[in-house]
């Protein structure tokens, strides 16, 4: 009944954030498309309960989870790419596990499995959403900010935390451990972001040489481009005569076809070249500082365990928050990804400790 339970919340969940985006729209017309993606998610739902209550009479219907409502605030608080990139996810999932059942159970797969993935990628590049911008592990040209700061201040206070309690365990001196924590927060977010200003402005670059190159290649060669652009669209299903025609009218005009060519053959999106590299790096080093300055805070007003103690503490918190709000993008229960992300970083700063004491001891010997 769990995996029931959990399949029929997915349906639920994804059919209100269909709902949610779709007051999100301008354009009534997608404002239409995503309301009826809500549809159908709906009648999965409806269908899935029908053979719920067959085996479980008794079952209710569960409510719109936490996580989903959450994921809704954020997305009405900073842009629809947050609600676009958790229906993404699912829709991916479930297409994954559609797949793996249908060869578990020896059934053709019939290439329709992952149709809504397709819509979905079609909605929000119509909508101004790329996706494919959003899916990036760390922000980089306007990723996605939810990913970016759970990950950010994640490496800050795992890292951190290991460092302050390494020095802590192999020296009594607060004022160390405070020298040592600062030094490693102050480097860690300059590394970051540092590397986040160059992974921004290589990635600009590449994209705008590739740009150019296909800019070259449509003003020497528009008969090659043209034919490309024909079976592209053969390949969306168009007749051939369809094609042909389409084909013609935009490479008539380059600066189309070189937005169309370089959105679909290279999967760019001319809007990603706008990203601020500065602005990549400002918001890294800031998410990595806020995640560092909680294992260290502490040594500030108190010594000794009792700083090691309130910095254990105050981290555990931390970590759990942080694991927390990693359901946010992975659907997982919240308590299992947030103990998971505690155990994890205690056990990190518990090997650092044991290895600064045993440096400390022996030092002192």
């Amino acid at each position: 009944m769990k995996r029931y339970r959990d399949a029929i919340q997915t349906e639920i969940d994804t059919a209100y954030l269909y709902e949610r985006i779709a007051d999100m729209q301008d354009d009534d017309q997608l404002t239409s498309y995503y309301n009826q993606m809500a549809a159908i998610e709906k009648l999965h739902r409806d269908k899935m309960l029908e053979s719920i209550l067959i085996k479980s009479p008794r079952f209710v219907l569960p409510s719109v989870s936490a996580r989903a409502k959450t994921i809704a605030w954020l997305g009405r608080r900073f842009g629809q790419n947050i609600i676009a990139s958790a229906l993404m996810d699912t829709e991916k999932a479930i297409a994954k596990a559609t797949v793996v059942n249908k060869e578990k159970d020896g059934l053709p797969i019939e290439g329709n499995e992952s149709r809504h993935v397709e819509i979905l990628n079609s909605l929000t590049k119509m909508s101004g959403t790329n996706l494919g911008r959003i899916e990036h592990h760390h922000k980089s040209i306007g990723g996605n900010a939810l990913r970016a700061a759970v990950l950010g201040a994640n490496d800050g206070l795992v890292s951190n935390l290991s460092l302050v309690m390494g020095v802590a365990g192999a020296l009594a001196d607060s004022d160390a451990v405070l020298i040592a924590g600062s030094a490693g927060l102050l480097a860690g977010a300059i590394s970051m972001s540092l590397g986040e200003w160059i992974s921004v402005k290589s990635s600009q670059e590449l994209y705008e040489r590739q740009i150019d190159l296909e800019e070259a290649e449509i003003e020497l060669n528009p008969e090659e481009e043209q034919k490309e652009l024909e079976l592209l669209y053969l390949s969306k299903g168009l007749d051939a005569q369809a094609a042909k025609d389409l084909a013609e009218k935009i490479i008539a005009d380059p600066e189309q076809a070189s937005n169309i060519l370089v959105k679909e053959e290279l999967n760019i999106d001319i809007d990603e070249l706008e990203g601020s590299a500065w602005e990549a790096a400002y918001t890294s080093f800031f998410l990595f500082v806020g995640g560092a300055i909680i294992p260290l805070f502490p040594f500030f007003f108190t010594t000794g365990n009792q700083a090691i103690l309130y910095s254990v503490i105050a981290s555990t918190i931390g970590l759990f928050v942080i694991g927390a709000g990693i359901t946010l993008i992975t659907g997982k229960s919240l308590w299992y990804s947030g103990m998971r992300q505690v155990i994890f970083g205690l056990l990190a700063a518990a090997v650092t400790y044991g290895i600064g004491r045993w440096i400390g001891v022996s030092m002192m010997g």
